[in-house]
């Protein structure tokens, strides 16, 4: 199926100082980037997205007493104020 200078070729670029260079630098930059991959997910593991901060908690008000409630159809007042605007 190959020929005799095919099979040659082959055999000098596999074993050519070039590819197998490339081939270790490849190797050791997946294995790079798994590593940060990895140590990455163990830092957050907490449950929480990367990136995200919680946010501290507002102090919530206190009302001494209930809000006054305004009696009559119109809750919102709207009648009064366009009398008095006129």
């Amino acid at each position: 199926m190959f020929t005799e200078e095919i099979r040659t070729m082959l055999a000098q670029v596999l074993t050519s100082w070039q590819v197998w260079a490339v081939t270790v630098v490849l190797i050791l930059y997946i294995s790079l980037v798994n590593y940060a991959a990895r140590a990455r997910r163990r830092k957050n593991n907490s449950g929480r997205l990367p990136g995200f901060r919680r946010r501290k908690k507002a102090a919530k008000v206190k009302f001494n007493s209930a809000p006054e409630i305004v009696s009559g159809d119109d809750e919102l007042g709207l009648e009064d104020a366009g009398e008095k605007q006129r």
